[in-house]
Protein backbone atom coordinates (compact mmCIF):
# COMPACT_ATOMS: atom_id res chain seq x y z
CA UNK A 1 0.00 0.00 0.00
CA UNK A 2 1.25 3.47 -0.89
CA UNK A 3 2.52 5.74 1.87
CA UNK A 4 -0.29 8.12 2.89
CA UNK A 5 -0.20 11.77 3.93
CA UNK A 6 -3.21 13.94 4.68
CA UNK A 7 -1.75 16.53 2.33
CA UNK A 8 1.09 16.58 -0.17
CA UNK A 9 2.47 19.99 -1.05
CA UNK A 10 4.52 20.30 -4.23
CA UNK A 11 7.00 23.15 -3.85
CA UNK A 12 8.78 24.85 -0.96
CA UNK A 13 8.36 28.60 -1.49
CA UNK A 14 6.32 31.00 0.63
CA UNK A 15 3.01 29.52 -0.51
CA UNK A 16 3.91 25.89 0.06
CA UNK A 17 5.66 26.40 3.39
CA UNK A 18 2.88 28.62 4.74
CA UNK A 19 0.25 26.12 3.62
CA UNK A 20 2.19 23.30 5.28
CA UNK A 21 2.46 25.16 8.60
CA UNK A 22 -1.24 26.01 8.60
CA UNK A 23 -2.26 22.39 7.95
CA UNK A 24 0.27 20.84 10.34
CA UNK A 25 -0.84 23.20 13.10
CA UNK A 26 -4.32 21.70 12.64
CA UNK A 27 -2.89 18.23 13.28
CA UNK A 28 -2.60 16.94 9.69
CA UNK A 29 0.32 14.92 8.34
CA UNK A 30 2.00 16.85 5.55
CA UNK A 31 4.70 15.98 3.00
CA UNK A 32 6.51 18.73 1.13
CA UNK A 33 7.79 17.41 -2.19
CA UNK A 34 10.56 19.51 -3.74
CA UNK A 35 12.72 18.61 -6.71
CA UNK A 36 15.86 20.28 -5.34
CA UNK A 37 16.62 21.33 -1.74
CA UNK A 38 13.89 22.93 0.35
CA UNK A 39 15.51 26.38 0.08
CA UNK A 40 15.56 26.41 -3.72
CA UNK A 41 12.42 28.28 -4.75
CA UNK A 42 11.26 31.36 -6.64
CA UNK A 43 10.54 32.99 -3.27
CA UNK A 44 14.23 32.87 -2.48
CA UNK A 45 14.91 35.08 -5.50
CA UNK A 46 12.34 37.76 -4.65
CA UNK A 47 14.18 41.04 -4.08
CA UNK A 48 11.65 43.85 -3.73
CA UNK A 49 9.39 42.81 -0.90
CA UNK A 50 5.76 42.30 0.06
CA UNK A 51 3.14 44.97 -0.62
CA UNK A 52 0.91 45.64 2.37
CA UNK A 53 -0.94 48.57 3.91
CA UNK A 54 0.86 49.29 7.18
CA UNK A 55 1.36 53.06 7.15
CA UNK A 56 -1.06 55.59 8.62
CA UNK A 57 -0.79 57.60 5.40
CA UNK A 58 -1.82 54.57 3.29
CA UNK A 59 -5.18 52.82 3.00
CA UNK A 60 -6.77 49.71 1.50
CA UNK A 61 -8.63 51.61 -1.20
CA UNK A 62 -5.39 53.10 -2.54
CA UNK A 63 -3.72 49.65 -2.72
CA UNK A 64 -6.84 48.17 -4.32
CA UNK A 65 -6.99 50.93 -6.93
CA UNK A 66 -3.28 50.62 -7.77
CA UNK A 67 -3.76 46.87 -8.27
CA UNK A 68 -6.79 47.40 -10.52
CA UNK A 69 -5.00 50.07 -12.56
CA UNK A 70 -2.04 47.77 -13.13
CA UNK A 71 -4.29 44.79 -13.97
CA UNK A 72 -5.78 46.67 -16.95
CA UNK A 73 -9.40 45.60 -16.52
CA UNK A 74 -8.84 41.86 -16.01
CA UNK A 75 -8.65 41.74 -12.20
CA UNK A 76 -11.36 40.10 -10.12
CA UNK A 77 -12.43 42.97 -7.85
CA UNK A 78 -13.49 40.63 -5.02
CA UNK A 79 -10.15 38.84 -5.12
CA UNK A 80 -8.28 42.14 -5.05
CA UNK A 81 -10.27 43.44 -2.08
CA UNK A 82 -9.97 40.23 -0.11
CA UNK A 83 -6.23 39.78 -0.59
CA UNK A 84 -5.34 43.42 0.05
CA UNK A 85 -7.52 43.65 3.16
CA UNK A 86 -6.18 40.32 4.51
CA UNK A 87 -2.59 41.54 4.14
CA UNK A 88 -1.87 43.06 7.57
CA UNK A 89 -2.96 39.92 9.47
CA UNK A 90 -0.90 37.66 7.25
CA UNK A 91 2.19 39.89 7.49
CA UNK A 92 1.80 39.81 11.27
CA UNK A 93 1.76 36.01 11.02
CA UNK A 94 4.99 36.05 9.00
CA UNK A 95 6.61 38.20 11.68
CA UNK A 96 5.35 35.75 14.32
CA UNK A 97 7.04 32.95 12.36
CA UNK A 98 10.33 34.87 12.55
CA UNK A 99 10.49 37.08 9.44
CA UNK A 100 12.35 40.32 10.19
CA UNK A 101 11.51 43.29 7.95
CA UNK A 102 13.64 46.45 7.87
CA UNK A 103 12.70 49.32 10.19
CA UNK A 104 13.65 52.96 9.88
CA UNK A 105 15.38 55.08 12.56
CA UNK A 106 11.97 55.75 14.15
CA UNK A 107 11.37 52.03 14.64
CA UNK A 108 8.56 51.95 12.12
CA UNK A 109 8.72 49.80 8.94
CA UNK A 110 11.10 51.19 6.30
CA UNK A 111 8.65 51.14 3.38
CA UNK A 112 9.80 51.11 -0.24
CA UNK A 113 7.93 52.17 -3.36
CA UNK A 114 7.80 50.39 -6.71
CA UNK A 115 6.24 50.87 -10.12
CA UNK A 116 2.47 51.32 -10.19
CA UNK A 117 2.20 52.08 -6.45
CA UNK A 118 0.91 55.49 -5.40
CA UNK A 119 2.29 55.06 -1.87
CA UNK A 120 5.31 53.66 -0.09
CA UNK A 121 3.99 50.29 1.11
CA UNK A 122 6.69 47.69 0.34
CA UNK A 123 7.92 45.84 3.42
CA UNK A 124 11.41 44.54 2.71
CA UNK A 125 14.55 42.99 4.11
CA UNK A 126 16.90 45.19 2.11
CA UNK A 127 16.94 43.61 -1.37
CA UNK A 128 16.76 40.00 -0.16
CA UNK A 129 13.20 39.85 1.16
CA UNK A 130 12.42 36.48 -0.38
CA UNK A 131 15.47 34.90 1.23
CA UNK A 132 14.52 36.32 4.64
CA UNK A 133 10.98 34.93 4.37
CA UNK A 134 12.18 31.56 3.05
CA UNK A 135 14.71 31.13 5.86
CA UNK A 136 12.20 31.95 8.59
CA UNK A 137 9.56 29.61 7.17
CA UNK A 138 12.04 26.76 6.72
CA UNK A 139 12.99 27.10 10.40
CA UNK A 140 9.33 27.05 11.42
CA UNK A 141 8.54 24.03 9.24
CA UNK A 142 11.60 22.12 10.48
CA UNK A 143 10.35 22.54 14.04
CA UNK A 144 6.92 21.09 13.14
CA UNK A 145 6.94 17.28 13.62
CA UNK A 146 3.84 16.77 11.44
CA UNK A 147 5.71 17.98 8.33
CA UNK A 148 8.08 15.77 6.35
CA UNK A 149 10.26 17.44 3.71
CA UNK A 150 11.15 15.18 0.78
CA UNK A 151 14.06 16.84 -1.01
CA UNK A 152 15.16 15.73 -4.49
CA UNK A 153 11.70 14.34 -5.17
CA UNK A 154 10.15 15.36 -8.50
CA UNK A 155 6.34 15.28 -8.74
CA UNK A 156 5.40 13.69 -12.07
CA UNK A 157 1.62 13.40 -12.27
CA UNK A 158 -1.52 13.30 -10.17
CA UNK A 159 -3.54 10.16 -9.56
CA UNK A 160 -7.29 10.84 -9.76
CA UNK A 161 -10.47 8.79 -9.68
CA UNK A 162 -10.80 9.45 -13.41
CA UNK A 163 -7.36 7.99 -14.07
CA UNK A 164 -8.46 4.88 -12.17
CA UNK A 165 -11.48 4.63 -14.48
CA UNK A 166 -13.99 5.38 -11.71
CA UNK A 167 -15.52 8.45 -13.38
CA UNK A 168 -15.11 10.95 -16.20
CA UNK A 169 -12.36 13.58 -16.01
CA UNK A 170 -14.71 16.52 -15.60
CA UNK A 171 -17.24 14.69 -13.44
CA UNK A 172 -17.97 16.22 -10.01
CA UNK A 173 -17.13 12.76 -8.63
CA UNK A 174 -13.53 13.10 -9.81
CA UNK A 175 -10.96 14.07 -7.20
CA UNK A 176 -7.30 13.69 -6.29
CA UNK A 177 -6.23 10.41 -4.72
CA UNK A 178 -2.47 10.41 -4.93
CA UNK A 179 0.63 11.35 -6.84
CA UNK A 180 3.58 9.72 -8.60
CA UNK A 181 6.94 11.15 -7.55
CA UNK A 182 10.44 10.49 -8.88
CA UNK A 183 12.89 9.90 -6.05
CA UNK A 184 15.84 11.43 -7.87
CA UNK A 185 18.66 10.07 -5.71
CA UNK A 186 17.21 6.56 -5.54
CA UNK A 187 16.33 6.58 -9.24
CA UNK A 188 12.84 5.18 -8.77
CA UNK A 189 9.26 6.43 -9.02
CA UNK A 190 7.26 6.22 -5.79
CA UNK A 191 3.48 6.30 -5.29
CA UNK A 192 1.94 8.37 -2.50
CA UNK A 193 -1.67 8.34 -1.34
CA UNK A 194 -3.21 11.59 -0.14
CA UNK A 195 -6.48 13.37 0.53
CA UNK A 196 -5.31 16.60 -1.07
CA UNK A 197 -2.50 17.93 -3.23
CA UNK A 198 -1.37 21.55 -3.06
CA UNK A 199 0.53 22.90 -6.06
CA UNK A 200 3.03 25.56 -4.96
CA UNK A 201 5.53 25.09 -7.77
CA UNK A 202 6.14 28.73 -8.70
CA UNK A 203 6.63 29.99 -12.23
CA UNK A 204 7.70 28.95 -15.71
CA UNK A 205 10.33 31.52 -16.73
CA UNK A 206 12.62 28.84 -18.15
CA UNK A 207 10.26 28.50 -21.14
CA UNK A 208 11.97 31.68 -22.43
CA UNK A 209 15.57 32.14 -23.54
CA UNK A 210 16.11 35.06 -21.16
CA UNK A 211 14.56 35.05 -17.68
CA UNK A 212 15.14 36.35 -14.18
CA UNK A 213 13.84 33.03 -12.78
CA UNK A 214 16.02 30.26 -11.32
CA UNK A 215 16.47 27.04 -13.29
CA UNK A 216 13.75 25.30 -11.24
CA UNK A 217 11.02 27.50 -12.79
CA UNK A 218 9.78 24.98 -15.36
CA UNK A 219 5.99 25.21 -14.96
CA UNK A 220 5.66 21.76 -13.40
CA UNK A 221 2.48 22.46 -11.42
CA UNK A 222 0.63 24.05 -14.33
CA UNK A 223 1.44 21.14 -16.62
CA UNK A 224 0.42 18.57 -13.99
CA UNK A 225 -2.88 20.32 -13.29
CA UNK A 226 -3.73 20.60 -16.99
CA UNK A 227 -2.94 16.95 -17.64
CA UNK A 228 -5.25 16.00 -14.75
CA UNK A 229 -8.11 18.03 -16.24
CA UNK A 230 -7.99 21.25 -14.18
CA UNK A 231 -8.86 24.58 -15.83
CA UNK A 232 -5.95 26.84 -16.77
CA UNK A 233 -6.48 30.46 -17.79
CA UNK A 234 -4.82 33.70 -18.98
CA UNK A 235 -1.55 31.92 -19.79
CA UNK A 236 -0.68 34.60 -22.37
CA UNK A 237 -0.17 37.12 -19.54
CA UNK A 238 3.58 36.65 -19.09
CA UNK A 239 5.22 39.54 -17.29
CA UNK A 240 8.63 40.60 -18.59
CA UNK A 241 10.57 42.44 -15.90
CA UNK A 242 11.83 45.69 -17.46
CA UNK A 243 15.26 45.72 -15.88
CA UNK A 244 17.49 42.67 -15.98
CA UNK A 245 21.22 43.34 -15.93
CA UNK A 246 22.75 42.30 -19.23
CA UNK A 247 26.00 40.70 -18.12
CA UNK A 248 29.01 40.39 -20.45
CA UNK A 249 28.66 36.58 -20.25
CA UNK A 250 25.10 36.80 -21.64
CA UNK A 251 23.39 36.15 -18.31
CA UNK A 252 20.43 38.08 -16.92
CA UNK A 253 20.20 39.20 -13.29
CA UNK A 254 17.15 40.89 -11.79
CA UNK A 255 17.51 44.56 -10.88
CA UNK A 256 14.60 45.23 -8.55
CA UNK A 257 12.02 47.86 -9.35
CA UNK A 258 12.80 49.23 -5.90
CA UNK A 259 15.98 50.77 -7.37
CA UNK A 260 13.79 52.93 -9.62
CA UNK A 261 11.51 53.49 -6.63
CA UNK A 262 14.47 55.19 -4.95
CA UNK A 263 15.10 57.43 -7.97
CA UNK A 264 17.05 55.49 -10.62
CA UNK A 265 16.30 56.61 -14.20
CA UNK A 266 16.09 54.70 -17.47
CA UNK A 267 18.03 56.31 -20.33
CA UNK A 268 18.74 55.51 -23.95
CA UNK A 269 22.26 54.95 -25.25
CA UNK A 270 22.68 58.73 -25.70
CA UNK A 271 21.95 59.29 -22.03
CA UNK A 272 18.48 60.72 -22.58
CA UNK A 273 15.67 59.76 -20.14
CA UNK A 274 12.77 58.35 -22.15
CA UNK A 275 10.02 57.00 -19.88
CA UNK A 276 8.10 60.29 -19.70
CA UNK A 277 7.56 59.85 -23.45
CA UNK A 278 5.51 56.73 -22.72
CA UNK A 279 3.64 57.32 -19.44
CA UNK A 280 2.94 60.12 -16.95
CA UNK A 281 4.45 58.05 -14.11
CA UNK A 282 7.71 57.85 -16.05
CA UNK A 283 10.13 55.33 -14.57
CA UNK A 284 7.49 54.15 -12.07
CA UNK A 285 4.89 53.24 -14.70
CA UNK A 286 3.41 49.70 -14.51
CA UNK A 287 5.77 46.95 -15.63
CA UNK A 288 4.06 46.09 -18.91
CA UNK A 289 4.40 49.69 -20.08
CA UNK A 290 8.04 50.01 -19.02
CA UNK A 291 9.01 46.70 -20.67
CA UNK A 292 7.34 47.66 -23.96
CA UNK A 293 8.94 51.12 -23.80
CA UNK A 294 12.41 49.62 -23.42
CA UNK A 295 11.70 47.15 -26.22
CA UNK A 296 10.55 50.05 -28.43
CA UNK A 297 13.63 52.20 -27.70
CA UNK A 298 15.98 49.28 -28.36
CA UNK A 299 14.31 48.56 -31.72
CA UNK A 300 14.17 52.24 -32.63
CA UNK A 301 17.86 52.81 -31.92
CA UNK A 302 19.11 49.36 -32.90
CA UNK A 303 20.73 49.09 -29.47
CA UNK A 304 21.34 45.85 -27.55
CA UNK A 305 20.15 47.39 -24.27
CA UNK A 306 19.21 50.61 -22.50
CA UNK A 307 20.82 52.15 -19.43
CA UNK A 308 19.69 52.32 -15.81
CA UNK A 309 21.29 55.27 -14.04
CA UNK A 310 21.31 54.90 -10.26
CA UNK A 311 24.30 57.15 -9.61
CA UNK A 312 22.12 59.75 -7.87
CA UNK A 313 20.24 57.21 -5.73
CA UNK A 314 20.66 57.44 -1.97
CA UNK A 315 24.16 58.86 -2.14
CA UNK A 316 26.32 57.16 0.45
CA UNK A 317 24.16 54.15 1.23
CA UNK A 318 23.15 52.56 -2.08
CA UNK A 319 25.32 49.51 -1.31
CA UNK A 320 23.67 49.24 2.12
CA UNK A 321 20.11 49.48 0.78
CA UNK A 322 20.70 47.10 -2.15
CA UNK A 323 23.64 44.91 -1.07
CA UNK A 324 22.78 41.89 -3.23
CA UNK A 325 22.09 43.95 -6.37
CA UNK A 326 25.18 46.08 -5.82
CA UNK A 327 27.39 43.00 -5.43
CA UNK A 328 25.82 41.31 -8.46
CA UNK A 329 26.66 44.35 -10.59
CA UNK A 330 30.21 44.51 -9.24
CA UNK A 331 30.76 40.84 -10.08
CA UNK A 332 29.61 41.60 -13.64
CA UNK A 333 32.07 44.50 -13.86
CA UNK A 334 29.72 47.43 -13.18
CA UNK A 335 29.73 49.85 -10.25
CA UNK A 336 26.06 50.72 -9.77
CA UNK A 337 26.98 53.78 -7.67
CA UNK A 338 29.32 55.27 -10.28
CA UNK A 339 28.01 54.36 -13.74
CA UNK A 340 24.79 53.52 -15.60
CA UNK A 341 24.34 49.79 -16.11
CA UNK A 342 23.03 47.95 -19.22
CA UNK A 343 19.54 46.51 -18.74
CA UNK A 344 17.05 44.62 -20.91
CA UNK A 345 13.63 43.03 -20.24
CA UNK A 346 13.49 39.34 -19.30
CA UNK A 347 10.67 36.87 -18.60
CA UNK A 348 9.79 37.24 -14.94
CA UNK A 349 6.31 36.24 -13.76
CA UNK A 350 3.19 34.45 -14.99
CA UNK A 351 -0.02 36.34 -14.18
CA UNK A 352 -2.24 33.50 -15.39
CA UNK A 353 -2.09 29.88 -14.26
CA UNK A 354 -4.32 27.22 -12.73
CA UNK A 355 -7.69 28.82 -12.00
CA UNK A 356 -8.60 28.84 -8.31
CA UNK A 357 -11.21 30.37 -6.05
CA UNK A 358 -10.21 32.48 -3.04
CA UNK A 359 -9.60 29.30 -1.05
CA UNK A 360 -7.03 28.07 -3.56
CA UNK A 361 -9.36 25.31 -4.77
CA UNK A 362 -8.95 24.44 -8.46
CA UNK A 363 -11.67 23.05 -10.73
CA UNK A 364 -10.43 19.54 -9.80
CA UNK A 365 -11.75 18.65 -6.31
CA UNK A 366 -9.01 18.04 -3.79
CA UNK A 367 -6.42 19.91 -5.84
CA UNK A 368 -5.31 23.29 -4.50
CA UNK A 369 -2.89 25.81 -5.99
CA UNK A 370 -1.15 28.75 -4.36
CA UNK A 371 1.40 31.34 -5.48
CA UNK A 372 2.55 31.97 -9.03
CA UNK A 373 1.17 28.66 -10.28
CA UNK A 374 -2.36 29.85 -9.44
CA UNK A 375 -4.67 32.35 -11.12
CA UNK A 376 -6.84 33.93 -8.41
CA UNK A 377 -7.87 37.09 -10.25
CA UNK A 378 -5.58 39.38 -8.24
CA UNK A 379 -3.06 40.20 -10.95
CA UNK A 380 -5.36 40.55 -13.95
CA UNK A 381 -3.45 41.39 -17.12
CA UNK A 382 -0.37 42.72 -15.32
CA UNK A 383 0.83 42.09 -11.75
CA UNK A 384 1.44 45.08 -9.52
CA UNK A 385 4.95 44.92 -8.08
CA UNK A 386 5.33 43.00 -4.79
CA UNK A 387 1.74 41.71 -4.77
CA UNK A 388 2.92 38.15 -5.42
CA UNK A 389 4.26 37.35 -1.95
CA UNK A 390 1.14 38.93 -0.45
CA UNK A 391 -1.13 36.74 -2.57
CA UNK A 392 0.81 33.59 -1.69
CA UNK A 393 0.63 34.04 2.08
CA UNK A 394 -3.07 35.06 2.05
CA UNK A 395 -4.12 32.13 -0.14
CA UNK A 396 -2.00 29.70 1.88
CA UNK A 397 -3.85 30.72 5.04
CA UNK A 398 -7.34 30.63 3.50
CA UNK A 399 -6.59 27.55 1.42
CA UNK A 400 -5.46 25.62 4.48
CA UNK A 401 -8.83 26.28 6.12
CA UNK A 402 -10.65 24.88 3.08
CA UNK A 403 -8.21 21.96 2.74
CA UNK A 404 -8.72 21.14 6.41
CA UNK A 405 -12.44 20.69 5.77
CA UNK A 406 -11.78 18.63 2.62
CA UNK A 407 -9.33 16.33 4.44
CA UNK A 408 -11.86 15.62 7.20
CA UNK A 409 -14.45 14.76 4.56
CA UNK A 410 -12.09 12.58 2.50
CA UNK A 411 -9.82 10.91 5.02
CA UNK A 412 -7.44 8.31 3.58
CA UNK A 413 -5.66 6.12 2.85
CA UNK A 414 -7.03 5.55 -0.64
CA UNK A 415 -6.53 1.83 -0.97
CA UNK A 416 -4.49 0.23 -3.72
CA UNK A 417 -3.18 2.89 -6.09
CA UNK A 418 -1.47 1.92 -9.35
CA UNK A 419 2.29 1.62 -9.29
CA UNK A 420 4.37 3.48 -11.83
CA UNK A 421 5.20 1.69 -15.08
CA UNK A 422 8.41 3.09 -16.51
CA UNK A 423 9.76 2.92 -20.03
CA UNK A 424 11.52 -0.30 -20.95
CA UNK A 425 14.67 1.42 -22.20
CA UNK A 426 17.48 2.65 -19.97
CA UNK A 427 18.79 6.19 -19.78
CA UNK A 428 18.65 7.71 -23.26
CA UNK A 429 21.88 7.66 -25.23
CA UNK A 430 20.89 10.72 -27.18
CA UNK A 431 20.53 13.20 -24.33
CA UNK A 432 22.09 15.79 -26.58
CA UNK A 433 18.79 15.76 -28.50
CA UNK A 434 16.95 16.80 -25.33
CA UNK A 435 19.40 19.67 -24.87
CA UNK A 436 18.82 20.81 -28.45
CA UNK A 437 15.04 20.56 -27.98
CA UNK A 438 15.29 22.59 -24.76
CA UNK A 439 17.27 25.33 -26.53
CA UNK A 440 14.95 25.38 -29.55
CA UNK A 441 11.88 25.69 -27.33
CA UNK A 442 13.26 28.66 -25.40
CA UNK A 443 14.48 30.49 -28.51
CA UNK A 444 11.15 29.92 -30.27
CA UNK A 445 9.19 31.33 -27.34
CA UNK A 446 11.52 34.35 -27.04
CA UNK A 447 11.41 35.14 -30.77
CA UNK A 448 7.72 34.53 -31.46
CA UNK A 449 5.84 34.74 -28.14
CA UNK A 450 7.67 37.63 -26.48
CA UNK A 451 6.84 41.20 -25.49
CA UNK A 452 5.32 42.07 -28.90
CA UNK A 453 3.37 39.35 -30.74
CA UNK A 454 1.46 38.73 -33.96
CA UNK A 455 -0.88 35.99 -35.12
CA UNK A 456 1.64 34.86 -37.73
CA UNK A 457 4.40 34.54 -35.13
CA UNK A 458 2.13 32.67 -32.72
CA UNK A 459 1.07 30.17 -35.39
CA UNK A 460 4.66 29.66 -36.41
CA UNK A 461 5.60 28.97 -32.79
CA UNK A 462 2.67 26.58 -32.41
CA UNK A 463 3.85 24.50 -35.38
CA UNK A 464 7.44 24.29 -34.15
CA UNK A 465 6.49 23.42 -30.60
CA UNK A 466 4.07 20.72 -31.75
CA UNK A 467 7.05 18.99 -33.41
CA UNK A 468 9.05 19.26 -30.19
CA UNK A 469 6.09 17.91 -28.21
CA UNK A 470 5.90 14.81 -30.43
CA UNK A 471 9.63 14.13 -30.05
CA UNK A 472 9.63 14.55 -26.28
CA UNK A 473 6.48 12.44 -25.91
CA UNK A 474 8.28 9.58 -27.65
CA UNK A 475 11.17 9.91 -25.21
CA UNK A 476 8.81 10.08 -22.24
CA UNK A 477 6.96 6.87 -23.05
CA UNK A 478 10.00 4.84 -24.12
CA UNK A 479 12.75 5.83 -21.68
CA UNK A 480 13.09 5.93 -17.95
CA UNK A 481 12.13 9.30 -16.59
CA UNK A 482 14.76 11.73 -15.33
CA UNK A 483 14.45 15.35 -14.11
CA UNK A 484 15.62 17.00 -17.33
CA UNK A 485 13.13 15.03 -19.43
CA UNK A 486 10.29 15.75 -17.01
CA UNK A 487 11.08 19.47 -16.98
CA UNK A 488 11.22 19.66 -20.77
CA UNK A 489 7.91 17.80 -21.03
CA UNK A 490 6.34 20.32 -18.65
CA UNK A 491 7.85 23.35 -20.38
CA UNK A 492 6.55 22.22 -23.75
CA UNK A 493 3.08 21.76 -22.26
CA UNK A 494 3.25 25.26 -20.75
CA UNK A 495 4.44 26.73 -24.06
CA UNK A 496 1.45 25.18 -25.85
CA UNK A 497 -0.91 26.66 -23.26
CA UNK A 498 0.64 30.14 -23.55
CA UNK A 499 0.27 30.08 -27.33
CA UNK A 500 -3.30 28.74 -27.20
CA UNK A 501 -4.39 31.50 -24.81
CA UNK A 502 -2.51 34.14 -26.84
CA UNK A 503 -4.35 33.10 -30.00
CA UNK A 504 -7.67 33.28 -28.13
CA UNK A 505 -7.07 36.90 -27.03
CA UNK A 506 -7.80 39.02 -30.08
CA UNK A 507 -6.95 42.35 -28.45
CA UNK A 508 -4.01 44.06 -26.75
CA UNK A 509 -4.41 44.23 -22.99
CA UNK A 510 -1.83 44.46 -20.23
CA UNK A 511 1.05 42.09 -20.88
CA UNK A 512 -0.40 40.77 -24.15
CA UNK A 513 0.39 43.12 -27.02
CA UNK A 514 -0.30 41.95 -30.56
CA UNK A 515 0.34 43.85 -33.78
CA UNK A 516 -2.81 42.38 -35.36
CA UNK A 517 -5.16 43.63 -32.63
CA UNK A 518 -3.56 46.77 -31.15
CA UNK A 519 -6.81 47.98 -29.57
CA UNK A 520 -8.47 46.86 -26.34
CA UNK A 521 -11.88 45.18 -26.46
CA UNK A 522 -14.69 47.08 -24.69
CA UNK A 523 -15.20 44.27 -22.18
CA UNK A 524 -12.44 42.27 -20.51
CA UNK A 525 -12.67 38.48 -20.55
CA UNK A 526 -10.46 35.58 -19.53
CA UNK A 527 -8.88 33.08 -21.89
CA UNK A 528 -9.27 29.49 -20.76
CA UNK A 529 -7.96 26.03 -21.64
CA UNK A 530 -9.02 22.69 -20.21
CA UNK A 531 -7.81 19.26 -21.30
CA UNK A 532 -10.81 17.50 -22.90
CA UNK A 533 -9.90 14.07 -21.53
CA UNK A 534 -6.98 14.51 -19.15
CA UNK A 535 -3.66 13.06 -20.19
Amino acid sequence: MATHFDAIIVGSGIGGLSFALNLANRGHSVAIVTKKTSTESNTNWAQGGIACVTSGTDNFQSHIQDTLNSGDGLCDIEAVKHIVESGPARVAELIQWGVKFENGPDGKPDLGREGGHSQRRILHARDMTGRAIESALIRAVSAQPKVKILEYHFAIDLITRAKLGACAVHSPDNHVMGIHVLNIKAGRVETFSTSTVVLATGGMGQVYQFTTNPDIATGDGIAMAYRAGAEVRDMEMVQFHPTALKSPDGGRALISEAVRGEGAILKDMNGRPFMKDFHPLGDLAPRDIVARAIDSVMKRDGSPHVLLDATQVAKGHLAERFPHIYQTCMQAGFDLAKEPIPVVPAAHYLCGGVKTDLNGQTSLPGLFAVGEVASTGLHGANRLASNSLLEAVVLAHDGAQAANTWIHQHAGPNGQLPSWIDGSVGDPDERVVLTHNWDELRRTMWDYVGIVRSTKRLRRAKTRIKTLADEVSEYYWNFRVEPRLLELRNLIQVAELIIECALQRQESRGLHYTLDYPQKNPAASHTSVMSPVGK
